[in-house]
């Protein structure tokens, strides 16, 4: 164990001065239900990173982000999402850190969106309980630097919906059509319609991606994308 939290370590870049914290941050409720000898779950610490989490995020899209309120949050809530956390985790290669029960594990829990996303914001309570606000800044601040920037250069939807806007009665909506693969690959189908009719289709690993792609799709059937 003092091996495994040892890396772990390494991959975040921070050592813990409560180990326990740690083993906490790691621990699902699957294996807390197999071993006696854990003493708890990561679901307080989880509980606890998404305000410490919400907090961060905050305070860096106020000092960095010019727009209004409902523009902050929409940018928040794409950083802070689900598939956000999660793309980070798979980043670090949290997934082999996780301490999951024989069921989980042998499902591929360690690769599943929703695990992976509790287990950072578990990990970032861990480390603000450790460590202070500072160090778990230090920690998911890169990540959602790297996340707004990304945002800015692939909202293929907001740019299709401005343009869409210049011509009043249009209207576009995404309709998920299908999804295909296992539940921790799904790759998920997207048709895009303009009005009542069909203009495109997008695919991707989560819905949000499907959507980007069916309007990325569009603008480059409008010569506006590349």
């Amino acid at each position: 164990m003092i091996e495994h939290l040892a890396k772990t370590e390494e991959k975040i870049g921070y050592v813990f001065k409560d180990k326990t914290l740690l083993r906490k941050a790691l621990t699902h409720s699957s294996y807390l239900n197999e071993h006696r000898d854990a003493e708890e779950c990561n679901e307080r610490l989880e509980f606890l990173g998404d305000s410490v989490l919400s907090l961060i995020c905050s305070d860096h899209l106020y000092h960095t982000r010019k727009g209004d309120e409902g523009d902050l949050t929409k940018t928040k809530a794409l950083l802070v999402c689900e598939e956000a956390l999660s793309t980070y985790a798979k980043e670090l290669n949290l997934g082999e850190s996780l301490l999951l029960g024989r069921g989980e594990k042998l499902a591929g829990a360690e690769h599943r969106s929703s695990i992976l996303c509790d287990e950072v914001e578990a990990i970032l309570g861990a480390i603000y309980l450790d460590g202070g606000y500072e160090n778990a800044r230090d920690f998911i601040l890169p990540f959602l630097i790297r996340g707004a920037e990304n945002f800015r250069q692939h909202d293929y939807k907001t740019v299709l919906q401005e343009v869409i806007q210049k011509n009043p009665g249009e209207a576009l909506k995404y309709v998920i059509a299908d999804d295909f693969g296992p539940e921790h690959e799904k790759t998920f189908l997207c048709h895009l319609y303009l009005n009542s009719n069909r203009i495109s289709e997008g695919r991707g690993r989560s819905k949000k991606a499907a959507e980007q792609a069916a309007a990325k799709k569009a603008l480059e059937l409008m010569g506006l994308e590349k």
